[in-house]
């Protein structure tokens, strides 16, 4: 760790020392690309608010794209001259480049953790049979897609290890998409669960307790406004539309609701909590699954 530390040190001198002509230079010559602003106007309980920039919000336009494509123009064009940036990298790379290991957790026979060889984005996800078994490759993230821009959000193996459950977000989004995985034949189930936010997959039975909201409609899929968050229980092998609404509260259309069962999944657990800055407290509910299923 002294030895790292001292590394650390001798980078931020040179960084320090080289920085400030190069970047006083670089600010100087620095052209932003211009923004178009707009008459729009907010009404806010009698005060008028402008938000001359609305238009920035619609992710989807060719404007928006074509203006993040010149302000990332300017970015790498000032990044790119800086003469020390690639040994900081290739330093910092090098510290970086160890393998990794989560905590093992078990499920029936099988042992389960993450490992990351080092430089990988995502940790992969292993399997193994007994402590002396051989670790196989059960969910490797960094797969999902072509592009690497599929993010695994979400793992939860069931109570007796024949299922994994996992949720993965796209292209940076908050949505996520979960899947099962039946884990002796490495089978991807057709279960497919949409629009799934701030969410748990929480086993419970032939199923698991996940949070989402209401799909959104066609094209504003991540600029529509999301209200009414609810708790669904998923049976396996069933579309997501005989899903089971567990809960929710309408009254208090900003609030998240999460469910997580005990290890023996006896009890769900639901977490109450309200969004945004001011907020004060949560609540916490349990329900006796034994005795009464799914319903709080």
């Amino acid at each position: 760790m002294k030895d790292h530390c001292s590394h650390f040190i001798g980078i931020a001198l040179i960084v320090a020392s080289l920085s400030i002509p190069v970047l006083i230079g670089a600010a100087q010559a620095l052209v932003y690309p211009a923004a178009r602003k707009t008459n729009q106007v907010d009404n806010y309980h009698g005060t008028q608010v402008g938000d001359p920039y609305r238009w920035l919000e619609d992710d989807r336009s060719a404007e928006t794209a074509a203006w993040v494509e010149a302000e990332n123009k300017v970015t790498f064009a000032y990044l790119d001259q800086i003469p020390y940036r690639k040994q900081v990298k290739d330093r910092l790379e090098r510290l970086y480049n160890y393998a990794r290991y989560s905590a093992p957790f078990r499920r029936g026979e099988y042992f389960f953790f993450f490992k990351n060889d080092g430089l990988q984005n995502q940790n992969v996800l292993y399997i193994q049979k007994g402590l002396d078994g051989s670790p196989e490759i059960l969910l490797d993230p960094n797969k999902l897609s072509a592009d690497g821009t599929s993010r695994l959000m979400q793992t939860q193996v069931s109570k007796d290890g024949r299922y994994l459950a996992y949720a993965v977000s796209t292209g940076g989004s908050d949505w996520e998409d979960a899947r099962i995985m039946e884990i002796a034949t490495r089978r991807v189930l057709d279960d497919h669960l949409e629009w799934l936010k701030v969410t748990g997959l929480a086993w419970a039975g032939q199923g698991f307790f996940y949070s989402r909201y209401d799909a959104p409609a066609d094209g504003h899929e991540l600029s529509s406004k999301n209200e009414n968050h609810k708790v669904f229980y998923h049976r396996l092998n069933t579309p997501q539309s005989a899903d089971e609404l567990i809960y929710e509260n309408k009254a208090f259309p900003q609030r998240f609701h999460v469910i997580a069962t005990t290890e023996d999944e006896q009890f769900a657990i639901l977490t109450v909590s309200d969004r945004g800055a001011g907020k004060d407290g949560n609540a916490l509910f349990f329900r006796d699954l034994s005795q009464h299923q799914n319903t709080f």
